[in-house]
């Protein structure tokens, strides 16, 4: 398996409409050119204003370039990378082919998978499509989640190798299925939490969730929020 990055992206704090309201995001992301020094807890110039956003385990958000095709044939103005709010837009790494855990060789840097993405209502506010974050569920487009485990330089155009693979079976497709779809698959959470490089927060998500004997309601806000969307 091999890939590239098409583009390396950055945003800062700003406001965005959701509704009737404006909120504060750095969702939107703005490709920048030349060599960057990728650092443990991300890109130079990146925010977050959302709990679930940065840190270790979520230092970049990798979308696969190969989905924007869909969601453009839905009526979706995209930009030319960055449009799903991620750090580095790629190519060939799908989700049906890379798995929780992946080892990646990236520019300079050595990354891994740590987690699919749980979509969130900003998403729905940056495109006023209510619907987007199910959608983007429903399809598994989420793209994934990873920590740096080596720093170094990365670029737009470097290649994406794989240097590693320890969980074959468990896809960030499938994770993203377990995490986000099949919510009450009590033994796929199981699964999903014998996986050692499963990042903390969808680790979390998932105990309380067994804990619990099921989904029973977890909440959802980070979805969506009924605000005129």
């Amino acid at each position: 398996m091999q890939g590239k990055v098409v583009g390396v992206n950055i945003g800062m704090t700003a406001s965005i409409r959701h509704g009737s309201r404006e909120i504060e995001s750095a969702f939107v992301k703005t490709p920048i050119s030349g060599p960057v020094h990728l650092s443990r807890l991300g890109l130079p110039g990146d925010e977050h204003v959302y709990e679930h956003h940065g840190g270790p385990d979520m230092a970049l958000l990798a979308y696969p370039i190969e989905h924007y095709a869909h969601w453009r044939s839905l009526g979706l103005d995209l930009p030319e990378a960055g449009a799903m709010a991620e750090n580095l837009t790629v190519t060939g790494l799908v989700e049906t082919e890379v798995c929780i855990g992946d080892v990646l060789a990236c520019g300079e840097a050595q990354v891994q998978i740590s987690q699919p993405r749980s979509p969130c209502f900003k998403l729905a506010a940056r495109f006023s499509r209510r619907s987007l974050p199910q959608e983007i569920q429903s399809t598994g487009y989420t793209g994934f989640l990873l920590r740096v485990l080596s720093e170094g330089t990365i670029e737009a155009g470097d290649e994406v190798t794989l240097i590693e693979r320890t969980e074959p079976s468990m896809t960030v497709a499938r994770a993203g299925h377990i995490l986000n779809v099949a919510r009450d698959d009590l033994d796929g959470a199981r699964e999903l939490l014998d996986v050692e490089a499963l990042g903390s927060v969808t680790r979390r998500t998932l105990e309380a969730r067994v804990a619990a004997g099921g989904f029973a309601g977890e909440d959802s806000s980070r979805l969506y929020l009924d605000d005129g969307l």
